[in-house]
């Protein structure tokens, strides 16, 4: 079966891999010139890091992965410790370490694993006809490619996104998470936080946190609460962020510092889109963002793409009676899980971006002195209900 994917993302690459080692004739167009993911990096939880083990690559995502051993909130205007616990609790549970990882050396890598040979960017498909033989897609210089199947990895603005939903169906729109987010890579800092622990410190429904991704590197990020579509202009590097966290602790301070815009600094305003239920139609199918575009609260936007990649191989590796049956099938299986996704992370957002002062105000209250059993409770629920568990929950 040949298969044409668009979109070169983590999703489209690893669902690559994984219809590849099934034997099939997979080829990916992406219309990115060359590899510059958005963002800086991204949380490779328990189940996330399960798919990539599946696909054969889990030596090499842990060598690029960060030793996240522990967790701490602190108040972000005084630097005092609310709370400081360890991870293990999650890795013993789920049978699988958590690694943060920079988003650029697993997006390459993924791409090397896949076949970079069969990797065409540059090129932006604008139609997609299915005559119920075979799919043909249509680029923007006018030449076409035909396939059994298509599957859209096409990110949160998706073209396969429109294609499949029934005639009639609501207009699927993205929606503003009331947020601004900036995150980067600088070297590792303990004036920040320990080498080994996500550090996140928070006030005022604003956060500025780190991760330790490998080479000696933090991954930060900052959430600000502002309307959509404030002006920015990357020459103004840090200004923002030195404004927002005016006066907070000397640890927010150093990591601010620390930042060379020139260097890795992304400004993304984060938006979600409403869960909804069609994936499939005919032999074509969406996966990743382009399926559940999910803001990072929970940071499980780039597993569920995964496990995405997981169920689409499953299901092709096990149903026999038609692409149209299978990718049906493939929906089936994710649709429910990953929407759920989608409004636990809204929730999440809502409570730590104080869209009610209240709620934020007594999560902080919390968090002090907190044990972590709480939090960690809440980080294996995103996890135990994933496909790649195979319905064996947690121990």
């Amino acid at each position: 079966m040949k298969v044409i994917i668009i979109g070169a993302g983590i999703g489209g690459t690893s669902a690559g891999i994984a219809l590849r080692r099934l034997g099939h004739d997979v080829v990916i167009y992406d219309q990115m010139r060359e590899n510059k993911p958005v963002g800086a990096a991204l949380s490779l939880w328990s189940n996330g890091v399960k798919v990539l083990n599946w696909l054969g690559v889990g030596d090499e995502v842990a060598a690029l992965g960060g030793d996240m051993a522990t967790m701490a909130y602190r108040d972000g205007r005084t630097g005092e410790i609310l709370c400081d616990f360890s991870l293990e609790p999650v890795t013993a549970q789920t049978g699988q370490k958590p690694y943060p990882v920079a988003r650029a050396d697993l997006q390459a890598l993924l791409m090397r694993t896949f076949g970079e040979e069969a990797i065409h960017l540059g090129r932006k498909v604008v139609a997609i006809a299915d005559d119920g033989a075979s799919v043909t897609v249509t680029f923007a210089d006018g030449a076409t490619d035909t396939a059994d199947m298509v599957i859209g990895a096409d990110g949160a603005r998706s073209l396969t996104r429109a294609y499949v939903q029934p005639e009639g169906a609501p207009e699927i729109v993205r929606e503003y998470s009331g947020y601004t987010n900036f995150n980067g890579l600088i070297p590792v800092d303990t004036a920040i936080g320990a080498p080994d622990a996500w550090t996140t410190y928070v006030a005022g429904g604003k956060r500025a946190a780190v991760m330790p991704v490998a080479g000696g590197r933090f991954y930060f990020w900052f959430d600000v609460p502002q309307p959509d579509g404030v002006p920015y202009d990357r020459a103004e590097g840090t200004a923002p962020l030195e404004e927002a966290f005016a006066g907070w602790a000397p640890g927010v301070q150093a990591l601010i510092g620390a930042i060379d815009p020139a260097v890795s600094l992304n400004r993304v305003e984060i938006w979600d889109i409403t869960p909804f239920p069609t994936w499939a139609k005919g032999r074509v199918a969406i996966l990743g963002d382009a399926a559940h575009n999910t803001a990072p609260d929970i940071g499980q936007g780039a597993c569920s793409a995964l496990e995405d990649a997981f169920a689409l191989g499953i299901a092709f590796a096990t149903n026999t009676v038609g692409i149209e049956d299978t990718l049906r099938r493939y929906e089936a299986i994710r649709v429910e899980r990953a929407g759920e996704l989608v409004l636990r992370a809204r929730k999440r957002g809502e409570e730590t971006h104080a869209y009610d002062p209240a709620a934020t105000a007594a999560w902080y209250e919390s968090l002090r002195g907190a044990d972590g059993v709480g939090i960690i409770r809440g980080i294996v629920g995103n996890i135990e209900g994933s496909p790649v568990n195979l319905g064996a929950g947690v121990l």
